[in-house]
């Protein structure tokens, strides 16, 4: 893929994945995951980073790129252990190390015994990513079963509540959370209520944790990074095949984004580049103009 932005794939052929979080290696054309200009600078040296759902997408290019700056990576994934085993071999690629975590983030216990493992293999962490989420297509309020209603908040919301009490004993001052939210959490999704409330509150949650850390002078920085039409497994998996070709089209630059293009951001905040940013969010969206 070229790394002129210009030539990036306007949008996608129309496919579905039938499970998620969605596969990789069966999407087509697959996302960029690094972009290759790109030439590390150390800025993450000795550094630990634990992400959640980096086993692909925005979490595999954020892991990909942090690992390329210098930093060892533990990755939570739910059960994609193909895409988690490609993860760890580009982390490795990197010079780096790789912890691989299958867990369901939605039970607090998984939570806890992540961060337990990441303390044994690498004695600390000073990066936390929440990206782990899951979203599924409906036209109708009627059609949210309490079911579903109740996995989104869990994946969504829930679960970071429980990753981010485990690690905080961890962190110390310079440290940095970084959350993964939305668009939607802006300016909502006609076909994606729950997962937009999902998205909304995870907006929330940054701007007030942020308040609170520096209130008790921790000096632990928290933002947010609010993607837009992004190409993951996510998408397939969630979406029809119509909405999947028009997928991104709807933007200001007229084409969906790369991972690639959204990874930079969070290394932006976990960086000391960051070091006077906190509570803050990064729209990595297309060119359009929320105002949050």
């Amino acid at each position: 893929m070229s790394n002129n932005p210009d030539q990036y794939p306007t949008a996608a052929p129309a496919q579905v994945q039938q499970h998620q979080p969605g596969q990789q290696d069966a999407m087509h054309p697959e996302p960029e995951i690094i972009k290759p200009a790109h030439k590390g600078s150390q800025k993450l040296h000795n550094k630990v980073a634990l992400i959640s759902g980096g086993d692909s997408g925005i979490g595999r290019s954020v892991a990909v790129l942090f690992a390329r700056e210098g930093a060892d990576v533990a990755i939570i994934y739910l059960e994609e252990q193909e895409d988690a085993e490609k993860t760890r071999q580009l982390v490795e690629q990197e010079g780096q190390h790789c912890l691989l975590m299958k867990a369901d983030l939605s039970e607090p216990e998984a939570s806890e015994k992540c961060v337990e493992e990441t303390i044994k293999v690498f004695g600390n962490i000073h990066i936390l990513v929440n990206n782990a989420g899951v979203q599924f297509q409906q036209k109708d309020l009627a059609n949210i079963s309490p079911e579903q209603l109740e996995k989104t908040f869990k994946t969504n919301i829930f679960s970071m509540f429980y990753l981010t009490k485990a690690v905080l004993p961890h962190l110390k001052e310079g440290d940095s959370i970084i959350n993964t939210t939305s668009i939607t959490s802006y300016h909502g999704h006609d076909e994606l209520m729950d997962y937009a409330s999902t998205k909304g509150a995870i907006t929330t949650f940054t701007r007030s944790l942020s308040n609170n850390l520096m209130k008790q002078k921790k000096g632990i920085r928290v933002n947010g990074v609010a993607p837009g039409p992004i190409w993951t497994p996510l998408i397939p998996s969630s979406f029809d095949a119509e909405t999947v070709a028009k997928f991104g089209q709807d933007t200001p630059m007229g084409r969906m984004g790369q991972p690639s293009e959204v990874a930079p951001a969070y290394l932006f905040l976990a960086s000391d580049d960051a070091s006077y940013i906190t509570g803050q969010v990064i729209h990595v969206n297309g060119g359009e103009i929320v105002n949050g």
